[in-house]
């Protein structure tokens, strides 16, 4: 991706390079401690191979809308935020306790079997310290990235920022787990837990990199926040009534877990009496199967909670273009094109 053109599948390329060289690396010298570290030596790059680099992409356009050249100095600083990605996956599906990710088993899954009839925890805990392995080699490549210091240093104190506000999403979302739906409570753990490290942090932190002024820094955030809502919205809706063969997930997570979505939420705030009661049974149910997961979803239909997520995506969308009027053309048609690309992800 040489030119102002933005090529999704060529920037992909790039940071997927540059991380199989890292994450390789380090898979290697955790062999040369110890040949049975190899599970979790391969863990480290399973996860770290997956994603469509949204965050990374983010980051880039925040630097290039600032008024820098392409730099693969630059590439490698934003391949990091697709380490923190990795990192908070793997944690994540550790508290959700979900068995799959991108069509594959998730790390605890994986590594579960290695001890599992002597210690019933070895796959969490194992795939817990890969998270934070993950986390550490973040910020390992942001800081070799080859920028120059003083760029670094502009940047470091939003890392700090993107962790806190992540922790705190995913601690509200176990905090209101199996509470009372609220939309207002649910959009708030959307808001921390996914919109503000998967687009407002890197674009600030692509444009911290660049030297970005007062204005455009605003315009990120007017642009990131809502288009990150857009994302985690999609995903949830995705959660429950997506195609299992297109999204690698299992669609019974967020029902098991019952798990504050917005979707849920939504369809607590419009049922009615007899209806309310139908959910309460569901949701109370220890091990739902296939069957409930589709009384689960005639019943939102029924009450069109899918449709007034879907309005709230597009709301989200259309204020997050609309701000991109004080970011330089090339940069706006490129985030522009990512904002589309990120919230009409297939079922």
């Amino acid at each position: 991706m040489r030119t102002e053109r933005y090529d999704a599948c060529a920037f992909k390329a790039r940071v997927d390079g540059i991380l199989e060289e890292f994450v390789g690396r380090e898979r290697d010298q955790l062999l040369d401690i110890d040949p049975r570290l190899r599970p979790v030596a391969d863990q480290l790059v399973l996860a770290s191979g997956q994603g469509k680099r949204l965050r990374a992409a983010f980051c880039y356009w925040g630097w290039r809308a600032s008024g820098q050249p392409d730099s693969d100095a630059f590439v490698r600083a934003a391949a990091a935020l697709e380490l923190v990605h990795a990192a908070a996956s793997v944690h994540d599906d550790i508290i959700d306790d979900s068995p799959l990710r991108h069509g594959l088993p998730t790390a605890q899954t994986a590594l579960h079997a290695l001890r599992a009839r002597e210690f019933e925890q070895t796959g969490k805990a194992l795939a817990m310290l890969v998270g934070d392995l993950l986390m550490a080699l973040a910020g390992q490549l942001f800081v070799t990235s080859g920028l120059p210091a003083a760029y670094l240093s502009r940047a470091r104190p939003l890392w700090a920022v993107l962790a806190r506000e992540l922790i705190a999403g995913e601690c509200l979302e176990i905090l209101c787990t199996g509470a009372v739906p609220d939309v207002h409570e649910s959009l708030k753990v959307v808001r921390y837990k996914t919109a503000k490290y998967t687009v407002e942090q890197p674009l600030l932190i692509g444009g911290a990199l660049g030297g970005a002024d007062g204005r455009l820094r605003k315009a990120f955030s007017a642009y990131g926040l809502p288009l990150g809502e857009a994302f985690q919205l999609r995903d949830d809706l995705l959660g429950l009534f997506g195609d299992r063969a297109h999204t690698g997930k299992a669609n019974l997570d967020d029902f098991r877990a019952r798990r504050p979505t917005a979707l849920l939420a939504e369809t607590w705030r419009t049922v009615d009496s007899l209806q309310r009661a139908r959910l309460i049974r569901l949701l109370d149910l220890a091990e739902p199967d296939d069957a409930d997961l589709c009384e689960l979803r005639d019943l939102m239909t029924e009450v069109g909670a899918p449709d007034r997520i879907e309005q709230m995506i597009t709301a989200r969308v259309e204020e997050a273009t609309d701000a991109l009027a004080d970011v330089p053309a090339p940069a706006a048609r490129a985030l522009t094109e990512l904002a589309h690309a990120a919230t009409t992800r297939r079922y």
